[in-house]
């Protein structure tokens, strides 16, 4: 098992935006977070990244405790160094990119690799352009962000996640910026990283790629799991009222 979260408690001021969240993914395993807007899903993948602090509950990668809670029933994290080391598990897609725009597309994958990982220069240049190779960038080595198309971005965005070699890779909304054509585009890399049993948590809004892509999908709703299993059976045939209503509403 690569990631376990147990009753996961995320507030902020009195909006309680995560309660008591359960969930785990294998090793391979596509996992699909769907759920209409405001439900949680994007603080979840903020909360498993540590981008965001959890207020109660646990999170453990590849059996290692990033989070534990006390006898008050409070999360504490371990000591930065050792969530350093944890952070090196997994890797994350955001919805804008977030590439460096005074970087060229090669140094936006070779960055981290080289100053956080400390590897050196000449291997981490080889193994980047083969990620672009991979991605179909390899004749935009030398270009900048602000000369890319949005579908071109996010694909570097996803070399460079890929650059960290991490176990499990999480995308949030990763087409959510993008207008259509862009979008499958993004798609197709996705898809192929699933082909190649890449680790990966998704949270989208494509319900076509959710169903033909995962191993198993989540749906929430209000901070709660409603429903989740195989993909033929949530979109197929949903068990909870709630997810029925979600998916007629969704296929209008």
């Amino acid at each position: 098992m690569i990631l376990q979260m147990s009753g996961i408690q995320k507030s902020f001021g009195e909006l309680e935006v995560l309660k008591d969240i359960s969930l785990h993914v294998d090793a391979g395993e596509v996992v699909s977070i769907i759920g209409p807007s405001g439900s949680g899903k994007s603080t979840l993948l903020r909360c498993a990244t540590f981008l965001e602090r959890i207020d109660a509950g646990e999170i453990r990668y590849m059996d290692k405790a990033a989070v534990t809670t006390d006898g008050n029933g409070t999360a504490e994290y371990v000591h930065h160094r050792e969530l350093n080391e944890i952070k090196r598990y997994f890797g994350l897609v955001f919805q804008q990119f977030n590439l460096f725009p005074h970087y060229s597309v090669l140094k936006n994958v070779m960055d981290a690799p080289i100053h956080v990982q400390k590897r050196s220069k000449e291997e981490v240049r080889e193994e980047a352009m083969e990620l672009l190779r991979k991605m179909d960038l390899e004749n935009r080595a030398d270009a900048y962000p602000c000369q890319l198309s949005g579908g071109q971005q996010q694909r570097v965005a996803i070399a460079r996640a890929l650059a960290l070699k991490p176990s499990i890779l999480f995308f949030d909304e990763p087409t959510s910026a993008l207008d259509p054509e862009l979008t499958g585009e993004v798609l197709k890399v996705i898809r192929q990283l699933a082909e190649e049993k890449m680790t990966m948590v998704v949270v989208t809004h494509e319900m076509p790629f959710a169903r033909a892509v995962s191993n198993r999908v989540i749906f929430m709703d209000k901070g709660v799991i409603v429903e989740q299993g195989h993909p033929e059976a949530v979109f197929g045939d949903p068990q909870q009222e709630r997810t029925k209503q979600f998916l007629r509403n969704y296929q209008r």
